[in-house]
């Protein structure tokens, strides 16, 4: 298997991971807002700012409102973190790996693009926009499972892995800095009223509402919902479960060097966290950590796979 071919892999797991986060972001989000009153400060401007996209976003638009930040997210191929731009760069990968994939694979993945380019304009409508993203994220969902029921869990399949629960781990973290404002001593009365809710709505971005109520078995609570998503090794968007999927990769990959003893150290680090009692000041900290260390976790694994002078070949 060449480098090349096994760093296409890689981004296209990651492209379709951050498609399917965005789209479930999104429609999430938009749900949570037509519940809150006008006044609660969980606007769409909250979605920007967890993609650290804020600078560029005005660059683009003159104003933060919802049909700005909706094309600016999911359609606008200008922003490289957009959905639309993440699909399109999938697609590209994809397509220059179709040997190493099922066929299924690549139709899934091309269908998904050509569905989004036809539907673009679309969105501005939020009827039609929920029809969207619940198909772009069927797309993403189909796709997922096609490679498990028909790829063999080999090479190619590992370094698919290893892309997919790097990206996930990464939007997780992100999606958790919108808990950072429920934990400001100068929120308002109006958003600790609807505390339980805006809580409620991270745990379904991440899909892991009925997970949280079946194994915490409490009320819905910020020290709770943290540890949850931050720690549980059994939940698949929780960093340490994806921490460890990343680990099982690692270990059955050739030449892995010291990646397991690096990888090891961030675990413990996740491990080591304990947000019950902790600040928005330093929920900040501890995620902004992470962030880094998974950036790093990138730049360790792009080292020894992908950057070498010449085609290495991975056997």
């Amino acid at each position: 298997m060449l480098s090349r071919s096994a760093e296409r892999l890689y981004w296209l797991a990651r492209y379709l991971e951050r498609t399917e986060n965005i789209a479930r972001l999104v429609s999430v989000h938009m749900n949570l807002l037509m519940d809150l009153p006008k006044g609660v400060e969980m606007g769409w401007l909250q979605l920007v700012r967890i993609n650290a996209a804020e600078q560029i976003f005005y660059e683009k638009y003159p104003a933060a409102n919802e049909r700005n930040i909706t094309r600016f997210l999911l359609t606008d191929s200008s922003y490289t973190g957009s959905l639309f731009s993440s699909l399109l760069a999938a697609r590209e990968n994809i397509r220059t790996s179709r040997d190493l994939l099922p066929d299924e694979a690549w139709e899934q993945v091309n269908e998904m693009y050509l569905f989004a380019k036809n539907n673009l304009d679309s969105i501005a409508n939020r009827r039609n926009r929920v029809l969207f993203l619940n198909e772009i994220l069927k797309g993403c969902q189909r796709f997922t499972g096609l490679l498990s029921g028909y790829m063999s869990h080999n090479n190619p399949y590992r370094f698919i892995g290893l892309g997919k629960h790097l990206e996930r781990a990464d939007m997780t973290t992100r999606i958790l800095d919108l808990a950072s404002l429920l934990l400001a001593e100068s929120r308002s009365d109006e958003l600790r009223h609807y505390e339980t809710m805006l809580w409620m709505n991270i745990l379904k971005a991440l899909n892991a509402l009925l997970m949280y109520r079946q194994h915490v078995r409490s009320r819905v609570n910020g020290g709770d919902v943290l540890n949850f998503l931050l720690l549980d090794n059994n939940l698949p968007r929780s960093v340490g479960c994806c921490l460890n999927e990343i680990s099982v990769c690692i270990n059955k990959l050739p030449n892995h060097d010291s990646l397991p003893q690096q990888l090891l150290l961030l675990q413990q680090t996740v491990q080591d966290i304990d947000t019950r009692e902790t600040t928005q000041l330093q929920l900040r900290e501890i995620l902004d950590d992470l962030q880094n260390k998974l950036g790093g976790l990138h730049s360790q694994i792009a080292a020894n796979w992908f950057l070498r002078e010449g085609v290495a070949h991975i056997e």
